[in-house]
């Protein structure tokens, strides 16, 4: 297949996978179920990014030391954004972001806060996707599931807000799944864009790479921390463990399978 397709394919089903696995959880799944969700998570996003997209860069990056400060910047970049909830990564209902906006019934608008919010992230992902495909097929396919399994928790809180804002069942699913199409989008225009621009794929990884650790240390893991208990600690850790492993795993066997 060729990287377009390759591109297509990803944000499409991963963009209609990671919202739908989420509608299905918020109606049906308990607290603890997301949280162990956002446990694997953790591992998941951690494993992409340095055992997977770090290598990359650093293989195709010009030099070390811009990639490190292409890393840095990245994360100091998604904590603004943060800050003006544009890349917001609530996965519970009460969380910062969500108490400032949700104070009191306002029809519809924390609501469609959110879905800006949540289409730019969207966005951005799409364009993180393509430029892991266009450096390895092995590494966008790595990438694209890392991304899945971090939205499916995010969706489930973007799910949970979007109702208690007022929307239906119904119209809160139509809004995620056009709000998913951003992904597509972000990634038909950076594939196009870096076919000429060959040398921003690097840079573009190393902000892969930066929001990935900054998701998972900055707006996952602390949530975790609210269980200390030996045996909710002992889970997180075995399922972030897993997270890892599953990407070291996906690594090992698509590797294998295009090598034959």
């Amino acid at each position: 297949m060729s990287v377009l397709y390759w591109i297509l394919l990803s944000t499409l089903v991963g963009a209609v996978l990671s919202v739908a696995a989420a509608a299905a959880i918020a109606y049906r799944a308990s607290q603890a179920d997301v949280s162990r969700l956002i446990s694997y998570a953790v591992g998941a996003l951690l494993g992409a990014a340095f055992l997977e997209i770090l290598p990359h860069a650093v293989e195709t990056a010009p030099s070390i030391h811009q990639l490190s400060a292409t890393v840095l910047g990245g994360i100091l970049l998604f904590f603004m954004l943060e800050k003006f909830v544009l890349w917001r990564h609530c996965h519970v209902e009460s969380c910062e972001a969500h108490d400032h906006y949700a104070e009191a019934r306002d029809h519809g608008r924390t609501g469609m806060m959110i879905l800006v919010g949540d289409t730019f992230h969207n966005f951005v992902d799409g364009i993180l996707i393509a430029a892991a495909f266009m450096t390895d097929i092995q590494l966008g396919i790595v990438t694209t599931i890392a991304i899945i399994a971090h939205e499916i928790p995010q969706e489930v809180g973007d799910f949970v807000i979007l109702l208690h804002s007022g929307f239906s069942r119904t119209r809160a699913l139509a809004f995620n799944l056009l709000s998913s199409v951003a992904t597509l989008v972000g990634g038909l225009l950076a594939y196009f864009a870096l076919q000429s621009l060959q040398s921003l794929v690097p840079p573009l990884l190393g902000l892969a790479a930066a929001s990935m650790i900054y998701i998972a240390v900055a707006d996952l893991i602390p949530g975790l921390h609210k269980r200390p208990e030996i045996g909710a600690t002992a889970e997180q850790v075995a399922l972030i463990a897993l997270g890892v492993g599953s990407i070291a795993l996906v690594g090992f066997v698509v590797s294998g399978f295009f090598e034959h």
